[in-house]
């Protein structure tokens, strides 16, 4: 298993709670102090497009088997959305749980305007869903679309969950993507680094961007800017659209021991599949992220030996 990290809690999270803060990012990194966090918030991002049709196993049509998969595989925090966690939660106590507080479908593209997605759910909520209901809420997420037009709104918005979340123990995720008519090269390796340093400066305890890609280029060599950029907040890259479970699992590797992140944030990657092929690629992803297993031990974890 990756090493045991000792913890350091931001001076803006309150004595009183500091406990439940140590206690959520331990929880939700199984001490390591990096991040498996499976991704189930598409269902508002991408609608149905994620979830049904060819090649989609029919597992997938029912949003519960997001539940069964975060239940029986081996994860650090299952992220979606407030509605979802209510229905199915009571049933699935043992999940921790992240909140995703705003999102946004992808019905209105970039060309006719540029992105943006306030708050659907508040941080005041989350708490008192949390204590009403006894789950285990561990976290927020918030996007950020850096470079639309109305990026000043999701970045005092972003700011506000930040000091906000951490008054109450909780950890934040900050998801940050360069998005709009302004931005040339969403995948550009200074912006991306640029991102994660705007996480930095506000507080987030993690900020999960895209991999960076250049032709020619490591996207693990091209990530080491935004780690370095991230200062203490901790990178994770988002899985992005299924790929064949080696390469995916190559990349993350490489993501971790080369680029520098502290763990991934990944949906399609796993939820694509049937419940058993599911539950072994969250064990695989979870090998390699806290338990820094090579990528043959993975992929033998994913086919059962």
């Amino acid at each position: 298993m990756s090493s045991q990290v000792s913890i350091s809690v931001p001076a803006d999270v309150p004595e009183t709670a500091r406990e439940t803060y140590i206690q959520n990012i331990t929880a939700i990194t199984h001490g390591t102090g990096r991040l498996m966090l499976f991704a189930g918030d598409q269902k508002v991002e991408h609608l149905n497009d994620d979830f049904y049709g060819e090649g989609i196993p029919t597992d997938d049509a029912d949003p519960e088997h997001l539940f069964r998969v975060a239940k029986q595989g081996r994860i650090g925090v299952f992220a979606t959305q407030i509605g979802l966690v209510a229905r199915y939660g009571p049933d699935y106590s043992e999940v921790p749980y992240l909140v995703k507080l705003n999102s946004k479908t992808h019905l209105v593209k970039t060309a006719q305007k540029d992105p943006v997605s306030p708050l659907l759910t508040t941080v005041e909520q989350v708490v008192r869903f949390r204590d009403q209901s006894g789950l285990k809420i561990a976290g927020v997420g918030y996007t950020i679309y850096l470079g639309s037009e109305f990026e000043d709104r999701m970045l005092k918005e972003a700011a506000e969950v930040v000091n906000e979340a951490h008054q109450h123990g909780l950890i934040t995720v900050l998801w940050i993507y360069p998005r709009g008519a302004a931005v040339k090269d969403e995948k550009d390796s200074h912006l991306i680094a640029g991102a994660t340093g705007v996480a930095a400066c506000l507080g987030s305890d993690f900020v999960k961007v895209n991999a960076p890609k250049k032709e020619g280029a490591s996207a693990a060599d091209l990530l080491k800017e935004a780690t370095l950029a991230a200062g203490r907040t901790s990178v994770v890259c988002a899985g992005g659209s299924s790929v064949d479970e080696e390469t995916f699992l190559k990349q993350l590797y490489d993501q971790i021991h080369t680029g520098g992140a502290r763990g991934n944030a990944t949906g399609r990657n796993i939820h694509q599949k049937s419940l058993d092929e599911a539950v072994r690629m969250c064990n695989a992803i979870s090998a390699i992220t806290l338990d820094d297993a090579s990528v043959e031990d993975a992929l033998a974890l994913l086919k059962g030996n």
